[in-house]
C-alpha cells in the first residue's frame, strides 16, 4: 500500500527522483498515466494489469467509455529506474500535469500520484473545506 507526500524536484530532462518506499512498491518496471484532476498515475505492473482488465470490459459502444479509455491508455508509458532511482516523466505527460520544477509526490493506497507542487496546494485547498461532507457521504461505504 502506498501512502505519504513527499516533495521532490523535476530536472531540466524531466527525470523525477521517487521516495525508495515507493520504488520499492512500484517494482523495476511499473506503469505511468495521465492522472484525473491534472495530476499523473503510477501503478504496479498487478495493478495495472487488473486496471486494463476493469477498463477493457467496458462496452466500446459507449462514448464514455471510450473517451476515458482513449484518455487513460494513450498516455500510459512503461517506465523503469535509472541508476539514481529516478523515472523519465515524457513530456507530455508533464504537460498535462503541469510539472515544471517542483513535484508532490503521494500515496493513494494501490497507486502513486504525482502532481506540480502548485496544482496539489491549490487541489488540497479546495477540497479541505470539503473533507468532512465527503466522509458523510461516504458512511454508507462502511468506512
Amino acid at each position: 500500500m502506498f501512502m505519504g507526500e513527499y516533495q521532490h524536484s523535476i530536472d531540466e530532462k524531466g527525470r523525477l527522483t521517487i521516495p525508495a518506499k515507493f520504488r520499492e512498491g512500484l517494482g523495476a518496471s511499473f506503469v505511468i498515466t495521465r492522472g484525473l484532476d491534472q495530476c499523473l498515475f503510477a501503478y504496479p505492473q498487478d495493478e495495472w494489469k487488473q486496471l486494463e482488465e476493469r477498463l477493457k470490459s467496458l462496452p466500446f459502444t459507449k462514448a464514455d467509455a471510450r473517451a476515458f479509455t482513449r484518455f487513460f491508455f494513450s498516455g500510459a508509458t512503461e517506465c523503469e529506474w535509472d541508476k539514481q532511482g529516478r523515472v523519465n516523466i515524457p513530456p507530455n505527460l508533464r504537460e498535462h500535469a503541469g510539472m515544471q520544477k517542483e513535484c508532490v509526490i503521494i500515496g493513494v493506497s494501490n497507486r502513486v500520484e504525482v502532481w506540480s507542487k502548485e496544482r496539489w496546494e491549490d487541489y488540497f485547498a479546495q477540497s479541505e473545506g470539503s473533507f468532512g461532507e465527503i466522509a458523510e457521504k461516504l458512511v454508507d461505504f462502511n468506512l
